[in-house]
């Protein structure tokens, strides 16, 4: 690869006409400059100078080289512009993920900020679950998902990543009326090891949460309906079709529903993250993740987040 310093210099010959010039400019000996030219020659293996007693001239093959580093210089030229306008937050690109049910209330809102304050950066957005959005941020493909994981359950895979806590939500347990005791107001998962339960779609890895919930505590829940959808999931419930873990944050009055806390096993959370690689100090990235911070989970985004669905 050509030595761009050297290029340099006998960009500088052309506009100043002599080593002499071209080495004030360079901030060097003219003998430096002579030499360094010499060496250019030597790693191209042609002449690019005709040498005289009196003057310097380009060879066609000198011409040519010159021609093609003026692009050269004006490229990276560019390159730095964007890469100041990047740090300025004047330019690049930033790719958001988030799952469904904090997308209403809290992510597009903050997405909305960023643009009013950063119109130059580019911002796509996609709706994904956790199991998908972060191995992407982990590829490089998404600079920042919005994920969720459960309390008391294995963590997912979290190297290359970093996490930064959004919510942290406790998990109820939504049963029909029918199967509620009066004045109840909690209950052990294992008091409903033979009722039909409704969870979310997925039926493995971290997300699986009622089906490892429960299996902790000594059952294997019979699982019969699935939704990643809340408001069709507390419908189920409603109907009297089974009982569901859903995050407090979801759990809006509905007729036919009664939400108990769970006393065993104790400490059920759903906990909300902004998810990023942990090398990426992107000032996009730093400034989505302060405005999602900042925004939090008011009353606004507690409306949006029930409305919405999501999983359990």
């Amino acid at each position: 690869m050509l030595n761009t310093r050297r290029l340099s210099l006998l960009r500088d010959l052309v506009r100043t006409g002599t080593i002499a010039g071209a080495a004030q400019l360079a901030g060097c000996t003219p003998s430096a400059a002579s030499q360094q030219l010499s060496a250019l020659e030597q790693e191209l293996g042609i002449a690019l100078l005709e040498r005289s007693t009196r003057s310097v001239r380009l060879t066609e093959a000198g011409r040519v080289l010159v021609e093609h580093a003026h692009r050269v210089f004006a490229e990276l030229d560019a390159a730095e512009a964007a890469v100041h306008a990047v740090s300025g937050l004047r330019g690049g690109r930033i790719r958001v993920a988030a799952f469904n049910s904090v997308a209403t209330g809290l992510v597009v809102p903050a997405l909305m900020a960023f643009r009013q304050r950063y119109k130059d950066v580019r911002m796509t957005f996609t709706e994904a679950e956790p199991e998908l959005s972060m191995p992407a941020v982990v590829n490089g493909d998404l600079d920042l998902a919005v994920t969720h994981e459960y309390g008391r359950l294995p963590k997912p895979d979290l190297r290359g990543l970093r996490q930064v806590l959004l919510h942290r939500d406790r998990l109820l347990l939504a049963v029909p009326p029918h199967l509620q005791r009066a004045g109840q107001t909690s209950a052990r998962l294992q008091d409903y090891a033979e009722a039909t339960w409704l969870s979310a779609l997925p039926s493995s890895g971290f997300q699986a949460a009622t089906e490892l919930l429960c299996r902790a505590e000594g059952f294997e829940p019979d699982i019969a309906f699935r939704t990643d959808q809340y408001d069709i999931l507390l419908l189920l419930v409603a109907a009297d079709f089974g009982v569901a873990l859903v995050p407090a944050l979801a759990a809006v009055p509905r007729s036919g529903v009664s939400y108990l806390e769970v006393s065993q096993p104790a400490g059920l959370t759903h906990d909300i993250h902004v998810t990023t690689r942990d090398a990426d100090s992107s000032p996009a990235v730093e400034a989505l993740t302060a405005l999602l911070v900042q925004r939090g989970f008011n009353d606004s985004n507690r409306s949006g987040d029930r409305s919405g669905g999501g999983r359990s």
